[in-house]
């Protein structure tokens, strides 16, 4: 208590005391999370060049691109303009808004986990309790982040300097200065709200509002000119224009919004006590209004829910929206096409294109489903599920609850999509809703396996998020890479008929319903006779 006091009472250093012992521990805990993240965003970004050889092999084609890329503000909003006809410059236009989201999630996620999470778990008072200055363990969850940032960029400079080495340089920077300013964002969000999930919402919603931007910013110009593309740090990527004249400069817009966001969350640090912020919860009503395990799961998902929802809906409305867009960027280039059918259907390069972005958002459907489904996984180490199963509430109808929301909200979640593609599209809803719907069994195949690990082995349960990494990665990257049809075959995606525009096939269907039903009854099974963690 005497070393509290002293580090408290002491100024300069004595703030930051233990720093670095909180900054290794921190990257022990994500010793895995991190290389995954950094290994899927660099295989993204490297493997692009090779690809778009393929694609655009002539200076005819490459010529075609960029006028057809001017013309076409649909595929603008998606992936921004193209300032240049080089490998290089195309690989940063194809991947760059992508690779700075991806980096900007994993930053965002990074700090949040080790500073907001930690206070809610009640770890960060009892690590304040020994010789740790006030602002230590903000400090080590920012560093944390610009270590990971400082990584990818490495693999990113190195991996494209053969492409020309000033090029590679400032698209490295311009992705990792990306990540930190959604970590110093992060780092304000966590500091406001009591909730860690909050704060992750939060952070999330401004990368969500920044993307807007950029989009709305670059379908109005072809050369990143607009207002709207500068107030979004992924339009100050893409200005950083690597491969076609660097913009250096740009990359100090980045740098000022670091030094500005950290300097808010500093201060807001230091003006209030662990666990506390300034946004508290509301108290709840003074009777209770949860009559069942079910609504106390939805209670507790319903946000996530919605939020979910809405990015489903509007992704749907946009890719519909440049369906036309993308069969006249594609025309006769063949490779392309090749790859578009590799995604996803056979029959016209319009279905094609349809069944290949519903796949996507099928891909994108795992993700929720895993973060339902471990919801429970949560309640349960935290120590709240306890009280719960304490009352006359047994855990079969427990977890039942949080299981029906994952599955059931992936029906919602593709129904949406497919309402949204026919808002963008304008084309019938009946095969667009059905090419939806056929992408549910796949997805509930990787729900299954969640609640297979969550039942029998809760301490692998976050291997469940690289099943779904790993499936994403196959079913986005691997056509692209033509990657072998055995292993995108090892996807539950990879068996699913390509619709619209393909043949309906039912064996396949089935047979991934039965293995999900499966794996979802066995995690059940373990989950009812295995001791519950605390």
């Amino acid at each position: 208590m005497t070393a509290t006091l002293a580090v408290r009472r002491s100024g300069g250093g004595r703030q930051l005391a233990g720093t670095g012992t909180l900054l290794r521990f921190a990257l022990r805990r994500d010793r895995v999370m991190i290389p995954v993240w950094i290994a899927v965003t660099a295989l993204m970004v490297l493997s692009m060049p090779n690809t778009l050889r393929n694609l655009y092999a002539t200076d005819a084609d490459r010529a075609d691109l960029l006028r057809q890329m001017s013309a076409n503000s649909s595929l603008r909003a998606m992936v921004g303009p193209v300032f240049g006809d080089s490998l290089g410059a195309l690989t940063a236009w194809r991947v760059g808004v992508y690779a700075g989201a991806l980096a900007a999630v994993m930053s965002l996620l990074i700090v949040v986990r080790h500073t907001r999470d930690e206070e809610e778990s009640g770890r960060a008072e009892l690590v304040a309790s020994g010789a740790v200055g006030r602002r230590a363990s903000l400090t080590a969850a920012l560093l944390a982040a610009a270590v990971a940032d400082a990584v990818l960029a490495v693999l990113l400079a190195a991996g494209l300097a053969g492409q020309g080495a000033a090029g590679a340089g400032a698209f490295a920077l311009g992705v990792a200065a990306t990540g930190l300013v959604f970590a110093t964002t992060a780092a304000i969000a966590a500091q406001l709200t009591e909730s860690a999930r909050l704060a992750r919402g939060i952070a999330a919603a401004v990368l969500g509002a920044a993307f807007v931007l950029r989009a709305a910013g670059d379908a109005a110009t072809d050369d990143g000119s607009s207002a709207l593309t500068w107030l979004s740090p992924l339009g100050w990527l893409e200005n950083v224009r690597a491969y076609a004249g660097e913009r250096w400069w740009v990359l100090l817009l980045s740098g000022a919004a670091v030094a500005v966001q950290a300097a808010v969350a500093y201060g807001l640090a230091g003006r209030r006590d662990v666990g506390m912020s300034f946004l508290p919860t509301r108290p709840g009503p003074a009777a209770g209004r949860l009559g069942s395990a079910g609504a106390l799961a939805w209670r507790l998902q319903r946000g996530a829910v919605l939020g979910w929802s809405l990015g489903f809906f509007l992704a749907g409305v946009v890719y519909g929206g440049m369906t036309e867009g993308a069969a006249d960027l594609v025309g006769d280039n063949a490779r392309a096409r090749e790859i578009f059918e590799r995604m996803g259907g056979q029959s016209g390069l319009t279905d094609t294109f349809l069944a290949s972005m519903i796949g996507v958002m099928g891909l994108i459907a795992a993700l929720f489903v895993v973060a339902a489904v471990l919801r429970p996984h949560g309640e349960e180490t935290s120590g709240r599920a306890e009280p719960v199963l304490a009352c006359a509430v047994g855990r079969l109808r427990w977890a039942s609850g949080h299981l029906l929301i994952a599955f059931a909200g992936v029906v919602w979640l593709m129904l949406l999509t497919g309402l949204g593609f026919t808002a963008g599209y304008g084309g019938e809803a009946g095969p667009i809703l059905a090419a939806c719907l056929v992408q549910v069994p796949a997805v509930w195949v990787v729900g299954g396996l969640a609640v297979l690990l969550y039942g029998l082995a809760p301490r692998l349960a976050v291997a469940a998020w690289g099943v779904a990494g790993a499936v994403l990665l196959l079913g986005w990257i691997g056509p692209a890479l033509d990657v072998p049809q055995t292993v995108l075959d090892l996807s539950p995606f990879g068996h699913l008929p390509k619709l619209p525009g393909g043949e309906m096939r039912w064996g396949p269907v089935l047979v991934l319903l039965a293995v999900a039903a499966v794996c979802t009854a066995a995690g059940l099974a373990g989950l009812r006779r295995r001791d519950m963690e605390s």
